[in-house]
């Protein structure tokens, strides 16, 4: 069964700095019909404004990633981490117990695209942690490249999270898929993050998603001119 969320359905928030749609419902945005998926309960499409960003806030109790598009994102946290975010680099934030983080766009001329994600732990109140990773963009394209997961010790690296759910990204040209099996029981999310693909015959575009329940497989293939970036979200 697929489910299909379009871009456009999405709840969307304009700060001036700040132009975030909302896949599922966040601050301001409240739609019963739509609070999250399975254990994914955030996914918001944020572009920030050169300079700007979210001043210093709490967390507790979440799986926080930034998945960056184009530009660059500044991070900085309780725990003393202070670090830059750019494309083909993943952040994962366990805030646990709590923790406070701010992000800026860290350039003072370029815009900012990124996702943040967020997945609801399988434990609560855990000492918070921050990891971060560079990879080979060659690694997703064509493939399913694995970000973050359960795993301690994934090869290639990728972001430990503690739940039981796997985040793949993967770029596919015009024609080219990918298939990842879905075990019985499971579930996966596919969010469009630029282009056009198919999600098992299923057509979709820039910031459309689509949840996929009581199927074997997800197939998904790029299509249009350029083809599609894309998550996946393997989810139990």
């Amino acid at each position: 069964m697929l489910t299909l969320r379009r871009a456009a359905e999405r709840g969307h928030s304009d700060l001036g700095w700040l132009s975030s749609h909302h896949t599922f419902s966040f601050g301001g945005y409240s739609d019963p019909r739509h609070m999250g998926f399975r254990a994914l309960r955030v996914i918001n499409d944020d572009r920030v404004a050169a300079g700007k960003g979210f001043g210093a806030h709490g967390h507790r109790d979440m799986e926080i990633l930034s998945y960056v598009v184009d530009g660059r994102l500044a991070h900085k946290d309780s725990m003393g981490e202070a670090h830059e975010l750019g494309p083909n680099e993943v952040q994962a934030m366990s805030a646990g117990s709590g923790v406070i983080h701010s992000e800026y766009n860290a350039s003072a001329t370029e815009p900012t695209h990124f996702l943040q994600i967020w997945i609801m732990p399988a434990v609560t109140d855990i000492e918070p942690s921050y990891q971060q990773f560079a990879y080979n963009p060659a690694e997703k394209r064509g493939k399913l490249r694995l970000m973050a997961g359960p795993d301690a010790q994934a090869t290639p690296a990728a972001a430990r999270i503690h739940q039981d759910a796997r985040m793949f990204a993967t770029v596919l040209a015009p024609g080219e898929s990918v298939t990842s099996p879905l075990a019985a029981g499971r579930h996966a999310w596919v969010q469009c993050v630029t282009g056009d693909a198919d999600v098992n015959g299923l057509a979709i575009t820039t910031g459309d998603g689509v949840a996929v329940s009581d199927e074997d497989a997800v197939l998904l293939r790029g299509a249009g001119d350029a083809g599609a970036e894309l998550l996946l979200f393997d989810l139990a």
